[in-house]
């Protein structure tokens, strides 16, 4: 023994077999103690999409290695670099080792893993192929994150533009203009009027900013909170779509159609496939009206005439996901007209955001045009003004 101190956890069914498993690897336990039987309910791990999309990387390739579950599971303990992920892999292990299924064991994680993950590892193991059913959730929550990506990245340019030009004008307002209207009250006269718009929102913003600041955050605190609220969110969506109504029709068509095709090809039953399609709807107007949709599947009208009755999803996906249903390819013209309106939403959000640019620097530009001009008049008439 090197004298090397060791803390860790060890899997046994009481104090006296884990001591003996620790003296059998050569150590010498100093002190045993159980962990809590109640350990799930005091798990609070919100596991970023990273996380969960690394752990479905690296389980589908070591159970195409020909590994069993429970032995990837161990070495994914082993390698992960999150504690949060590996504290769930971990509690994942006992569970299989106890006699639960992957999926059931998946089911006490709901934060974690989204119902469609689990509903397809069901799947996976109802039919044998779990490795396969992995490597088809690796591909989705890929697509996914690049989609993400694509969307955040488009954003970033007019988002720093709106916080540096808002910031620019607050620094005008509350640093620059005080310093004329200094200048400007102590030569007198009338001012013009725009000069003594600028002058009064300026001394507005020094003098009340105190408040200005609380009631920002109050606004934003409470317009949070009422998003939150079932009412709340489905007028805020609903305005949405009245500002950007194509690009969060696409987006959604993209999210259902590659739920409901991924887990229609992955031997998930319809209605269940429908409802999990319905979830990863973030829209809740569209949502709401996809509702009827697995009513519709329910009387035996299939899924194309209650879609359509829904008006949702576009034209061409309409009549895509009939011929599909028609010719019994559901599942692919499903994951073909999201792969199709993926790359249109790409092109539709780049639009979108050429479109933004430009808008924004006019706007700024009228905002800060106005400033300089409120000076420029108040400097020329300089001359008007009583010496």
């Amino acid at each position: 023994m090197d004298g090397n101190m060791l803390e860790g956890v060890i899997e046994a069914s009481d104090e006296k077999t884990a001591i003996e498993r620790l003296k059998d690897t050569g150590a010498i336990p100093i002190k045993v103690t159980a962990q809590k039987e109640n350990i799930r309910t005091k798990i609070r791990i919100r596991s970023s999409r990273k996380d969960l999309l690394a752990f479905t990387t690296e389980l589908s390739v070591l159970l195409n290695a020909g590994l069993t579950l429970d032995r990837s599971l161990h070495i994914i303990s082993d390698i992960s670099e999150s504690n949060e992920i590996k504290t769930v892999v971990q509690s994942l292990l006992k569970s299989i080792r106890e006699g639960n299924t992957f999926s059931d064991a998946l089911q006490k994680h709901l934060k974690i893993f989204p119902r469609m993950y689990i509903n397809m590892v069901r799947a996976g193991e109802a039919s044998g192929v779990l490795n396969i059913i992995l490597e088809k959730l690796n591909e989705y929550l890929e697509s996914s994150r690049e989609l993400r990506e694509h969307i955040v990245s488009a954003m970033i340019y007019p988002a720093i533009l709106i916080i540096t030009g808002g910031i620019s004008i607050i620094i005008l307002l509350t640093f620059v203009i005080p310093k004329f209207s200094v200048i400007f009250a102590e030569l007198g006269g009338v001012l013009p009027l725009p000069t003594r718009i600028l002058l009064s929102l300026s001394n507005g913003l020094r003098t009340f900013w105190w408040i200005l600041l609380p009631a920002v955050a109050a606004g934003w605190v409470t317009f949070h909170y009422y998003t939150k609220s079932d009412a709340g969110r489905y007028r805020w969506d609903a305005f949405k779509i009245r500002i950007i109504g194509e690009v969060i029709e696409k987006l959604e068509t993209v999210r259902f159609c590659k739920t409901l095709g991924l887990l229609l090809r992955s031997g998930v039953p319809l209605l269940q496939a429908l409802n999990n399609a319905r979830d990863v709807i973030g829209n809740q107007v569209i949502a709401s009206a996809l509702g009827a949709v697995s009513k519709g599947a329910k009387e035996g009208k299939g899924i194309s005439a209650p879609l359509a009755e829904a008006g949702v999803l576009p034209p061409m996906a309409m009549s895509m996901i009939k011929v599909g249903e028609e010719t019994g390819q559901l599942d692919t013209m499903l994951l073909k007209v999201s792969t199709a309106y993926e790359k249109s939403l790409q092109e539709t959000i780049k639009r979108f955001v050429n479109l933004l640019e430009p808008v924004m620097i006019l706007i700024m530009g009228l905002v800060i045009g106005f400033i300089v001009i409120s000076m420029l008049v108040a400097i020329f008439s300089i001359t008007d003004l009583p010496m």
